[in-house]
């Protein structure tokens, strides 16, 4: 039943109605979540069911006439990728390490076509049409992977499923009948977790039937979408830090639960030390940490009172919050006095202060010679209050004295550039014979343009410094001598070119279903954390700028 309250919802809001199940929800979802994600599925219904609807092109009225859907059997290849970048104006450093983005699937050096990590400065996903990459920056993140392999293990359609669709009047027992024995069979390759990925390049390709290739497309958009949103901005914030432990604390201004727990998953992902989400923790093992809320202080009769009852209860993680009332007058001072009356006599030295409102350089500052004054140099000081990179990055150029960040409402919905790019389109058919017939999207935009074929995607690094220096995008079965000289050029600037020799070539795309088997190994999230921080190292630092990185 569950399922099908989306299945109609996406099919009253325009979908067809050959791919009638466009957003299903994984059954471990809806018991997660009860009957709680129901809620905008019936009021989409509401809205559209008290009109005629159209589908597959005919127009269904009151007599409700069933429509026969059909199943086409013919292999598709979709992918999805980041959107193009606009035309590069700067041009190739003379003697530089980097290659510009290369030409498309056809053009250039053996047929090949390459899109460079230093020239990115778009989104990350299919091969689509898209925004530029999050804040203009240099790559993203891929993230959101075993949530699709979740829910696509899961996909199917029980009775009660049927039963509700059947009642709909618009849908033939042939299809039903197809439904019912309904499974993804398919081959899918993905970039692992956690990848540098940019635009123009396939992140995720799925060869199936294209009824099977339809019915995945609106989640699988929706999940890597996300956190592939959250993971880059995530990871950006983490690099403005500088080593320094940075917390998602957004889970309270996250646009829904699945926002604030996925949300807090990818952050972790990408280099977050921590999350204020305990169910993140328990459900994806981001680990979960907290401070005192201004409540706890305003409860007691006086903020000395409040600080030595938190002590007393959990002196080993008192972090206490000083700026209720005045920061400089009372709350250092009535910190310092709880940490020695309190802790110090138990020989604790692990404590902190937490900052969330004023002048963060100063009040820092401020707080850090009183706290050393009074002989606790150990005492760390942890910031918040609608924080991002560029704000973090200014602190610490002003010389703040701040240990750790807790981070919110502008990391957990990407407040600066609150949507991903990615994209999923058909990209070539196989037919009954086994011939790969590549297909093209065209557009009055040339940005929406799609790269046609079934690819593959491999990364090149330079042996002398390991640095990844460009992504080759080639058509699947292509073979590559990558012993010989290999010339890149930019497809918007053909004068641009390059030649390289003595680098390594990996490919991104790895084997993740097998004619509908998991043939993957998912890593933990430690390993995925691992994996992104290990894979961000080997991009130059030009092309980890904030703004106008190198291309």
């Amino acid at each position: 039943m569950d399922n099908l309250l989306l299945t109609l919802a996406a099919l009253t809001l325009g979908g067809s109605a050959a791919v009638a199940a466009l957003a299903l929800v994984s059954r471990s979802t809806r018991a997660r979540y009860g009957a709680r994600w129901r809620c905008w599925a019936w009021l989409l219904l509401c809205l559209r069911l008290a009109v005629p609807v159209s589908l597959a092109g005919l127009t269904h009225s009151a007599a409700r006439t069933p429509i026969r859907l059909p199943v086409p059997e013919d292999t598709v290849v979709y992918h999805y990728a980041p959107s193009q970048p606009e035309p590069p104006s700067d041009p190739l450093p003379a003697g530089g390490t980097s290659a510009p983005n290369l030409p498309p699937a056809g053009q250039g050096n053996q047929g090949t076509s390459v899109s460079s990590p230093d020239t990115s400065a778009q989104e990350a996903g299919p091969d689509t049409a898209g925004t530029a990459a999050g804040d203009s920056g240099g790559f993203s993140l891929a993230a959101g992977l075993a949530q699709v392999v979740e829910y696509i293990q899961e996909l199917s359609f029980d009775e009660e499923d049927l039963t509700y669709l059947r009642g709909k009047g618009c849908f033939s027992e042939e299809f039903l009948d197809f439904l019912r024995t309904f499974r993804f069979t398919g081959d899918i390759w993905a970039v692992p977790e956690g990848t540098p990925v940019f635009p123009g390049e396939p992140l995720l390709t799925v060869r199936a039937p294209a009824i099977q290739a339809q019915f995945i497309e609106t989640f699988l958009l929706l999940t890597l979408n996300h956190q592939s949103l959250i993971a880059t901005k995530s990871n950006r914030i983490v690099r403005a830090a500088e080593g320094r432990p940075v917390a998602e604390f957004g889970s309270r201004r996250a646009q829904g639960s699945d926002g604030a727990l996925l949300g807090a998953r990818a952050s972790y992902i990408a280099g977050c030390s921590a999350t204020a989400c305990t169910m993140a923790d328990q459900r994806y093992g981001s680990p979960a940490t907290g401070t005192m809320a201004h409540s706890w202080v305003q409860m007691f009769p006086d903020e000395y009172t409040a600080f030595k009852t938190y002590c007393q209860l959990y002196p080993h993680s008192a972090t206490l919050l000083v700026d209720t009332y005045n920061v400089l007058k009372s709350g250092v001072p009535n910190a310092i006095r709880a940490f020695q009356e309190v802790l110090l006599p138990q020989g604790i030295t692990n404590c902190a202060i937490r900052l969330d409102s004023g002048d963060l350089t100063y009040l820092s500052r401020k707080a850090r010679k009183m706290l050393d004054a009074a002989g606790l140099p150990q005492c760390k000081i942890v910031a918040s209050n609608s924080l991002d990179e560029y704000i973090i990055r200014d602190l610490l150029l002003q010389g703040a004295q701040i240990d750790s960040f807790g981070v919110g409402e502008r990391l957990i919905t990407s407040k600066s550039e609150p949507v991903f790019g990615g994209v999923y389109k058909l990209s070539a058919i196989e037919d009954t014979d086994g011939a790969i017939i590549p297909k093209i999207k065209i557009s009055e935009n040339p940005a929406k343009i799609t790269n046609p074929h079934f690819k593959k995607v491999y990364r090149l690094f330079e042996n002398e410094t390991g640095k990844a220096f460009a992504d080759l995008i080639c058509v699947h079965d292509e073979v590559i001598d990558f012993t010989k000289p290999l010339e890149l050029f930019d497809p918007e600037a053909t004068w641009k070119r390059k030649t390289f020799s003595d680098f390594t070539a990996r490919e991104l795309l790895v084997p993740i279903f097998r004619q509908g088997k998991l043939v993957y190994q998912q890593p933990t999230i430690e390993e995925m954390r691992s994996w992104c921080a290990g894979q961000v190292d080997l991009l130059w630092d030009e092309v980890k700028r904030f703004e106008n990185p190198h291309n």
